[in-house]
Formats: C-alpha cells, sequence, structure tokens
C-alpha cells in the first residue's frame, strides 16, 4: 500500500512530513534525485527524463502512486508525463492542484467557467524553471478572473538549503521579496512555489508583512492525497515498506535531511 513521494533534492520531505503524519498507516517512499538538483535551470526535456526515471524507480518500489513533490518537475513535465507516459494503472500527480483549490476556493473537478475570486494581487515565488512555464497562472486562469500573478524567480535558494547554508538562504529569500515588491508593492497572498521553501517560510512571512497570506503546500498536499486515496483506494501500491533513496552521496544526504526534519533520516543510494 506504498506511495512514492519524488522531489529533485531535500525539499520534498517538507510534503513527505505532512502526509506521514496525515496518513500515518501508509508507508512512503521516498525519493530524492540529490545527484541531479537543483532541477529549476535545468531544460524541460532534462526535467523530463529524469522524472520519468526515478518515478519508474518508484513503481519498482510498488508505489502505484507517485507525488511529483516538486514544483518545477510538476511545471516542466506532469502534463506531458499524463498525456504520453503514464500507463492507465498508474497515478502520477503534482502540488499545483492543492494550491490553486485554496487560491479559488473551488475543487479541481469544478469546471464551470471561471469566476471571481477574493485574492487580487498574488505573489508567486518559485525556481526560475517555474516561473518559465507559467503552469501555475495557467492553471489559475482556468479556475479565476482577474487576479494579478507576479511571479518571482527565486534562483540560488534551493541551492543554499540543499548545501545547508542557512545564512545564505535567508538573504537571498529577503532579497527576492524585495524585488517582488519593487512589482507588486502590496501583495495580498503569496504562493511558495517550491517544497523546498517552507522550510524559510518564516523568513517569507517576515519579509513580506503579517498583512499578507503566505500560501505553503505540504500541509494543502496532505490533505488532497487523503481525499483522493478515500476516493481512489485501488492507487495504493503494492509496497510495504517506507524507506528513503537518493541518487547522491547516501551519508551526506541523510545529514542534511536529518537537519532539516529534525529526526534521524537514513537515506539508502540508488
Amino acid at each position: 500500500m506504498a506511495v512514492g513521494i519524488f522531489d529533485s533534492g531535500l525539499g520534498g520531505l517538507t510534503v513527505l512530513d505532512a502526509v506521514a503524519r496525515k496518513l500515518p498507516a501508509v508507508p512512503f517512499v521516498y525519493f530524492g534525485d540529490n545527484a541531479h538538483a537543483p532541477y529549476g535551470v535545468r531544460t524541460h526535456d532534462d526535467i523530463f527524463n529524469l522524472t520519468c526515471a526515478a518515478t519508474e524507480r518508484l513503481w519498482d518500489e510498488g508505489c502505484d502512486l507517485v507525488i511529483l513533490a516538486c514544483n518545477t518537475a510538476s511545471a516542466a513535465a506532469l502534463k506531458r508525463m499524463q498525456e504520453t507516459w503514464v500507463p492507465s494503472d498508474k497515478r502520477v500527480l503534482g502540488v499545483f492542484v492543492p494550491l490553486i483549490e485554496a487560491l479559488t476556493e473551488r475543487q479541481w473537478g469544478d469546471n464551470s467557467p471561471p469566476r471571481e475570486v477574493a485574492v487580487k494581487h498574488v505573489a508567486l515565488f518559485a525556481t526560475p524553471a517555474t516561473v518559465a512555464s507559467r503552469a501555475f497562472q495557467r492553471e489559475l486562469a482556468y479556475r479565476a478572473v482577474g487576479v494579478d500573478v507576479e511571479a518571482q524567480p527565486c534562483g540560488g535558494v534551493v541551492d543554499a538549503i540543499e548545501q545547508g547554508d542557512e545564512i545564505l538562504a535567508e538573504a537571498l529569500v529577503r532579497s527576492h521579496v524585495e524585488a517582488l515588491k519593487r512589482r507588486m508593492p502590496y501583495p495580498e497572498a503569496a504562493v511558495l512555489g517550491c517544497t523546498h521553501y517552507p522550510l524559510l517560510a518564516r523568513v517569507f512571512q517576515d519579509a513580506l508583512g503579517p498583512e499578507v497570506r503566505v500560501y505553503s503546500q505540504a500541509n494543502l498536499v496532505a490533505e488532497s492525497l487523503a481525499d483522493y486515496l478515500q476516493r481512489r483506494p485501488a492507487f495504493l501500491g503494492a509496497g510495504t515498506l517506507a524507506k528513503f533513496l537518493t541518487t547522491g552521496d547516501p551519508a551526506y544526504v541523510s545529514s542534511k535531511a536529518t537537519q532539516f526534519l529534525r529526526r534521524a533520516i537514513t537515506f539508502e543510494a540508488v
């Protein structure tokens, strides 16, 4: 009954932590492609190929359902995967859907015409590849009208987090928030469009100010996954063991993961 969680690096651990607390009976297999991180500066074809390879490995672990806990992969590869690559007995889902549902206050299956929503000015912080894809804006436009989205590519933040350099990561976040606010001085809401960023949610909130509502993905994804599995229990795979896999150095990745989640995490080499 295992479910796979994939990320280019360590950011998806924020999603894993939330879904594991929400669904304690489900074993989760986490795959971090640390050897090829970050994905945010790669081409779409490269991201597609790497994401497919990781997904196949999670299928081999008995995970018929794989969550792309990586906004870059969700933006650059998911649609192509679902349309051309994923077989009918498997499912691959992304992390944009719960965010869009939260912002528009409507379920994904609601296919009524786009309508006005309460939030009019949204700041999007994401990797350069996610920003370039415009996937968030496209999905939002299907469901809402009159929403101004200002996107800020946050170069360097993922690298700093992966390297464990908290001081640099915080400085970069403040710099990116300042850059966005020069273009959108008064955002009403901010979307942390990378699963690494919840590790710095406090810094984003402090830089944006208390009046800005910050949407972080982990808990939203956990709620959405619980609902999905309740409606589609057949996609609980045959795997029974929870584990952590990495394409990187398992000792180094385990050390950084333990630092991030503040509990012992042991990765195995792929």
